[in-house]
């Protein structure tokens, strides 16, 4: 009896001992287990951290575009005016240079008129041809072959025998002639289209006469004279000389009316310095109505005109 209970506790025990062991192992598992979670967790790769960085303030200045350099030293008198034109844009900041205390605005339109460059030297040749606006000046020449088209002889009833002008202009001289004959006033055309060969005469006469000086001054050299267009016209009224036109009723009337019809005074009184020649009360010039209202209406040379459109 004794014998078999000792066997019974030998049992337990054992069971005992093989229990824990399974539970030591178990344990252990589990250990081993976690262990090589914990290494995958902290072993896998991540997505390295972005670093945000906050931008640094510039320091250095922007750098100003070398045009906008230049239309600072004008003051950026582009945006006042409209005929501000970009490719005289050095010309007007060296003409400032030299007169630095004149206005911006007045800048431009000197130089728009050539009136930086040197008279006879820096020259272009003429634009428009065959129309109104055509400029001839010191500054803008017509070749020596150019004759205008549609030139034709205005009525001997207006004109010296022979005078010529472009038919459009003809005409319209014809008819302010006639209206200006309706109130008993004699305006008559003594000298209209030139040729080039013509005006070298001319200007050589006047030259050897007064002086280069002096006809520079009253006479368009060969090329630069617009009569050579068929669009100017010396007038008078038959009766006193034409240097003294600003004296007779006949200027009074032209004064009035001579824009209606398209003509403006070429070479106005104040104005010498923008034509490039003194005043002459007799020499007229057809612009065409539009331009010829405008510059009436403004008391402009058609010099400024053009600058400013």
């Amino acid at each position: 009896m004794a014998t078999r209970v000792k066997r019974k506790v030998r049992i337990k025990k054992k069971n005992f001992a093989v229990f824990l062991a399974f539970i030591m192992f178990f344990a252990f598992s589990l250990y081993e287990i976690g262990f090589v979670i914990y290494k995958v967790i902290t072993t896998t790769p991540r997505e390295p951290e972005i670093e945000v960085r906050k931008p640094k303030k510039n320091t250095v200045k922007e750098e100003i575009p070398e045009y906008d350099k230049k239309l600072k030293k004008l003051n950026n008198v582009n945006q006042k005016v409209s005929y501000f034109w970009p490719e005289n844009i050095d010309r007007y900041i060296k003409y400032k240079e030299k007169n630095k205390k004149m206005d911006d605005i007045q800048i431009v339109k000197n130089v728009n008129m050539n009136l930086d460059l040197t008279p006879y030297e820096d020259t272009f040749k003429a634009l428009y041809l065959e129309k109104p606006n055509v400029l001839v000046n010191k500054y803008y020449y017509l070749a020596e072959d150019y004759i205008p088209a549609n030139l034709e002889k205005i009525s001997v009833r207006y004109a010296l025998s022979g005078a010529r002008m472009v038919s459009y202009a003809k005409n319209a001289f014809e008819d302010l002639a006639s209206d200006a004959q309706k109130e008993d006033l004699n305006i008559v055309a003594m000298s209209a289209y030139r040729s080039y060969d013509y005006q070298i005469n001319l200007y050589n006469r006047y030259k050897n006469q007064d002086g280069m000086e002096a006809a520079d001054s009253y006479s368009g050299r060969p090329g630069h004279s617009e009569h050579q267009t068929g669009l100017a016209v010396d007038v008078y009224n038959e009766i006193e000389n034409y240097t003294d036109f600003e004296e007779t009723e006949e200027f009074s009337w032209m004064q009035e009316n001579a824009y209606k019809y398209g003509f403006i005074l070429r070479f106005p009184k104040d104005k010498e310095h923008e034509t490039g020649y003194i005043y002459e009360s007799w020499h007229y010039r057809y612009v065409g109505k539009k331009i010829a209202k405008y510059i009436h209406e403004h008391d402009i040379s058609l010099e400024e005109y053009i600058a400013t459109h």
